[in-house]
């Protein structure tokens, strides 16, 4: 089968049937400044207009709203507000939503990124201060997250109406340097899936298990995320555990992965980039493969990669 469209080729990767070529995709942050309609003109002509990437990923650019003061303490986390879809950056991002789904027509994967309740939480008080607090008060910090994550699945429900074909899902505090495993199962994980409950009328929802490149030696609790109800598992394979083949082995879930967002992408040559995408074609031989870069690649990352990685994929049909 040649000439597949970006729908077909992705919707047939996660079944682990036959592609022309893997679908690909690569990503980095853009500055909207507040304005849906600008984040959709910048999305469109990176993904689509200057790259012809197989999914359109809509970047958290459009941010969760921020709490009113500095989070310090578990108990501050009872004070966090119901946000409705009238609520300015939700508003905002279903607007991107909207006019992305417009100019892509139908059948384009249209993906909306957002982070889980813990990385929120992480992110407002820091991750240390925040693995802390969990600990030392799990039942109050629980009631912020339970909240957050009634929001994201009011929003996600709302950007699937709108056209989104799915969420990306970013989830940190699951990794050997952070939470315990039981910990992360115990205090993160049934917000992760209540927020996700949102997603069930998207077709292509992905769940990427953050890991944070200055933590070195650290390993992901990749098998808890086995069982969440996404069709996708995201991670930055060649950062951290397990590799595309040793994934394969513990999931049927479509992967994605395979470029390091700081290694060949961002500084050449077209080998070291052609390695890269053939190892991880041979590892999966080319089935239930996304190829991508683990997390974001650097805003500054030259384009001259991302071309030849663009090219060199195409040479894969």
């Amino acid at each position: 089968m040649t000439g597949m469209t970006p729908g077909e080729r992705v919707r047939a990767a996660l079944k682990g049937e036959h592609v022309d070529r893997v679908p690909f995709c690569f990503w980095h942050h853009f500055k909207p400044e507040g304005s849906g309609e600008r984040m959709a003109d910048l999305t469109m002509e990176f993904f689509v207009q200057k790259f012809d990437l197989d999914i359109v990923k809509i970047m958290p650019d459009l941010p969760y709203p921020q709490p009113a003061d500095p989070l310090v303490a578990a108990e501050q986390m009872r004070s966090l507000p119901r946000l409705d879809l009238d609520t300015p950056m939700f508003r905002e991002q279903l607007t991107c939503i909207r006019l992305l789904r417009e100019r892509l027509g139908n059948e384009y994967p249209l993906i909306l990124t957002l982070f889980s309740p813990m990385t929120y939480a992480i992110r407002y008080m820091g991750k240390q201060k925040a693995i802390a607090e969990c600990r030392k008060n799990p039942l109050v910090f629980g009631e912020g997250l339970g909240t957050i994550a009634s929001n994201l699945r009011r929003l996600i429900v709302g950007a699937v109406e709108t056209g989104a074909s799915g969420i990306f899902f970013s989830c940190m505090g699951a990794t050997t340097a952070d939470f315990t495993r039981d910990e992360y199962v115990k205090y993160a994980l049934p917000y992760d899936v209540e927020a996700l409950q949102g997603a069930a009328g998207g077709w292509l929802n992905i769940v990427h298990v953050h890991a944070d490149p200055t933590q070195t030696d650290d390993q992901l609790y990749f098998d808890i995320f086995i069982d969440y109800p996404v069709s996708v598992m995201s991670w930055s394979d060649r950062l951290t555990g397990p590799s595309l083949s040793e994934a394969a082995t513990m999931t049927l879930k479509c992967l994605m992965g395979g470029l390091h967002e700081r290694g060949p992408l961002t500084h050449g040559d077209e080998s070291a980039i052609d390695n890269e995408i053939m190892a991880a074609v041979s590892q999966t031989k080319g089935r239930r493969l996304i190829l991508a870069n683990g997390c974001s690649i650097p805003d500054d990352n030259p384009e001259e990669w991302l071309h030849v990685a663009r090219r060199l994929v195409d040479n894969l049909a």
